[in-house]
């Protein structure tokens, strides 16, 4: 029997904006070869798998490459199908069991609002490599248990960031978030790279500001923020710091639906 795949655009309501992802349903759980190897015929930062679990539903993530522990764009793409698809009341909470605990999702009007566990950064020396690889010198370097987090002077510098990529996958961790303080209408800007994990660079990151959050929220004093993930496809996140969870809002659409046959 076919199964139905569905590739949706997270944190964005334009299409081919945004982090793409795919949401494969499933009516029973799968092995995880079998879900690597669809992770790889897709070929997006992210492809998620969801069965019936319990109150809720089981959710894991998949890279090209590998299963990740946390990942925020498809579980935003996750809820938005399960109510576009009548998989749950679009009045329920969507409730997904995951590899980071509970993760739930609200709707609020157009946009779809995340529960999250906060992320705290330690200040952390600089790794070798590290600056030779992103270019740039950082104000600041610290990192959680997944990902390093580098701090810019300027919006300008975050923009401008042409990374070695070879030699960010060197480093012992998931990821290296950069950021800076915005210029414009945003509070913070940011992106994400990823090769280590199969990804050069991610196009929005809901995972990152968990971190990001929290750490903003302490720079600027204010507990909450909007922010700008600077990809090439660019993308929005409303963040709110609640004590030591992230509230984490944006907008999904659909572009794409298939069948694996």
């Amino acid at each position: 029997m076919a199964l139905r795949i569905v590739q949706v655009d997270a944190f964005t309501d334009t299409p081919f904006h945004g982090n793409p992802a795919a949401v494969c349903v499933l009516p029973t759980p799968r092995d995880e070869r079998w879900m690597q190897d669809v992770a790889r015929e897709m070929n997006l930062s992210e492809t998620a798998f969801l069965h019936d679990e319990r109150d809720g539903w089981s959710l894991r993530w998949f890279t090209p490459t590998v299963e990740v522990a946390l990942c925020g764009h498809a579980t935003l793409a996750s809820a938005h199908v399960l109510w576009e698809d009548a998989h749950l009341p679009r009045d329920r909470q969507a409730r997904f069991h995951t590899k980071s605990g509970l993760l739930t999702a609200d709707r609020r009007g157009d946009w779809i609002e995340l529960d999250f566990p906060a992320k705290s950064v330690e200040s952390a020396p600089v790794p070798a490599g590290l600056v030779e690889a992103l270019g740039a010198a950082p104000a600041y370097v610290g990192r959680n248990q997944f990902d390093y987090l580098v701090e810019l002077d300027s919006e300008k510098s975050v923009r401008g960031l042409t990374p070695d990529h070879a030699t960010l996958a060197k480093l012992p961790v998931r990821g290296v978030i950069v950021t800076s303080r915005a210029s414009g209408d945003y509070d913070f800007v940011s992106r994400f790279f990823a090769p280590a994990s199969g990804i050069a660079e991610d196009p929005v990151t809901g995972s990152s500001h968990c971190a990001l959050g929290p750490f903003w929220s302490a720079r600027l004093g204010k507990p909450e923020l909007l922010a700008y993930q600077a990809s090439p496809r660019g993308g929005v996140v409303r963040v709110r710091v609640v004590g030591d969870r992230v509230k984490l809002g944006g907008q999904a659409v659909t572009v794409l639906r298939g069948d694996l046959v």
